[in-house]
């Protein structure tokens, strides 16, 4: 059985990965859309495992992936939990910039991390951006927590067997100006800190649990509506 982290290398390969996204809100603005991307990072150093026994092999209880939760007084996405990332600069290539947001958002010492790939673009029209998530490795530990408050407001590690366990799933509802979006979501509880996953970041997971054959079956009609 192929390791969690020869897995996530061959998923950066795979160029079919995605397929027709199916999570975007909205259209994009191709001739004015901005290039960015996300660090997606996993680890096996927490001591916090999962436990919840995944049925995934290449699952183990202490597999995990980096999470921070915005500050609630950012203009976008608000709150929302999401990978380290953000706008690329001028120039900067798609991992160049997921390292840097990542140092300057969590404090990870990047030097320890390993690069796996990237994958493909993926369209976030609710910002007019085009993201490319980065597939890493923690490969040294090092410390990670808010740098910056008026950024976010929790930085955290998430086993990814709580991730995957189908009591912690929802289909998120949203409901804005007559139209109505449904997406895969993930409850997570760090340390007594409950976080809701969904959107954009929670699409990329759901995707790629799928695509790696991780995903358990969970109930999609267990929603939760948003306000």
């Amino acid at each position: 059985m192929p390791s969690a982290r020869d897995q996530l290398r061959a998923l950066a390969a795979d160029g079919a990965f995605t397929g027709p996204w199916r999570h975007a809100r909205g259209e994009l603005d191709d001739a004015s859309a901005r290039p960015a991307s996300v660090l997606v990072l996993f680890g096996v150093l927490d001591g916090l495992p999962s436990d919840h026994d995944a049925q995934a092999l290449a699952v183990s209880a202490d597999l995990d992936v980096l999470l921070l939760a915005r500050a609630a007084t950012l203009r976008s996405h608000a709150g929302q939990v999401a990978f380290p990332g953000g706008r690329a600069d001028a120039d900067e290539d798609a991992v160049s910039a997921a390292l840097r947001e990542a140092r300057e958002e969590t404090g990870v010492d990047t030097d320890g991390v390993e690069v796996l790939g990237t994958l493909t673009p993926l369209p976030m029209p609710v910002s007019n951006h085009v993201v490319t998530p980065v597939l890493g490795w923690w490969t040294r530990q090092s410390p990670v927590g808010v740098v910056d408050p008026a950024e976010s407001s929790h930085v955290f590690r998430a086993p990814v067997a709580d991730l995957l366990d189908p009591d912690h799933r929802v289909t998120t509802v949203l409901r804005r100006g007559g139209q109505v979006w449904r997406g895969p979501a993930f409850l997570v509880d760090d340390g007594g800190t409950e976080h809701l996953v969904w959107g954009f970041t929670a699409g990329i997971l759901d995707a790629m649990f799928d695509h790696l054959g991780w995903t358990e079956p969970w109930d999609r009609g267990r929603e939760l509506e948003l306000d």
